[in-house]
């Protein structure tokens, strides 16, 4: 997840040994310095919760398309339709 833009801010944390010392020896299994792999973690993490969120707010043109989408049919998929009549590999 490393990006091209210059590293313009600072974020400063604390930790005890311990946490540090599992921190610095999967950075260093994944070929990446402390700060790399901690945002790396960071963001994906982010990423995440952000698109994880259950709750969102639409005014009410926003909330009409939106219900319709949920409200119409989907379009057919041959394909889906075709993987989800196999059995699971755990079923055979």
């Amino acid at each position: 997840m490393a990006t091209a833009t210059a590293r313009t801010r600072v974020i400063n944390l604390r930790t005890d040994e311990a946490r540090r010392s599992l921190i610095d020896r999967a950075a260093e299994a994944l070929g990446k310095d402390r700060t790399e792999f901690m945002l790396d973690a960071a963001t994906r993490e982010a990423q995440s919760v952000l698109l994880d969120r259950r709750l969102f707010h639409l005014d009410e043109a926003a909330f009409r398309r939106f219900a319709k989408a949920l409200d119409a049919s989907p379009a057919d998929n041959p394909r889906l339709r075709k993987l989800l009549a196999k059995r699971a590999p755990w079923e055979r």
